[in-house]
């Protein structure tokens, strides 16, 4: 009798321990992942063919050889750019001096096919090193405008930034951006040659993965 009423009381347990709402909370989760799966493969199943994903914009096939060829033409023509970045001298104030202290012996800008250039249209980098100011602005820009394409600029130091020290004077920029576009900034005050070398091989990984053939291709 004992044994029968044990039998009894342990089976009400488990019956207690698997609540019914538990087993339809999982039902109704199950149910909504296989909607979803239904739902993805028929839209799947609507798409004609592989083609379809083949072709671009109105229906035209991508020629892969083609876009190929123009993706290593693009690397070759990096690869060139980057190894020769040829800068421009364009200091303004304290930072000028850890410029040239990068393209001096101790670090030797050279190495990595960097030689500065004092005319714009023989160089296609332009280091701002230094306090501009509001005289200094439009000459920014012309020696900008003379430099042939394609062409970058480098931030180097807090004045060049955003004004830095003299961010509040009635004289000064507020940043070399609003005169130019800037790639790559350099912070400090004045920052290291280290950093203006560490800003140099950052644009040069810029350059290396710009695919602007390939994408006026895909025009």
């Amino acid at each position: 009798m004992m044994s029968s009423m044990l039998r009894l009381g342990l089976s009400a347990a488990k019956s207690s321990a698997l609540p019914s709402n538990g087993i339809r909370a999982s039902s109704i989760v199950c149910r909504s992942m296989s909607e979803k799966v239904s739902s993805t493969t028929s839209s799947l199943s609507r798409l004609d063919g592989v083609e379809e994903l083949l072709t671009g914009t109105g229906g035209v096939p991508v020629n892969n050889k083609v876009e190929y060829a123009v993706s290593r033409v693009d690397d070759l023509v990096n690869w060139a750019r980057k190894g020769s970045l040829w800068p421009m001298t364009f200091g303004l104030a304290c930072c000028a001096v850890e410029m040239m202290h990068a393209a001096a012996s101790r670090y030797d800008m050279e190495r990595f096919g960097m030689v500065f250039r004092a005319s714009p249209r023989q160089s296609d980098v332009m280091i701002v090193a230094g306090t501009l100011t509001n005289k200094m602005a439009p000459a920014l820009r012309k020696v900008y405008d003379q430099m042939p394409e394609p062409r970058w600029v480098v931030s180097m130091g807090s004045c060049a930034n955003g004004g830095g020290y003299y961010h509040y004077s009635y004289s000064v920029v507020r940043g070399c951006d609003r005169i130019v576009p800037v790639d790559i900034y350099v912070p400090g005050c004045p920052p290291t040659a280290e950093a203006l070398l560490y800003g140099l091989l950052q644009l040069q990984k810029k350059i290396k993965g710009n695919k602007s053939l390939l994408l006026k291709l895909r025009k």
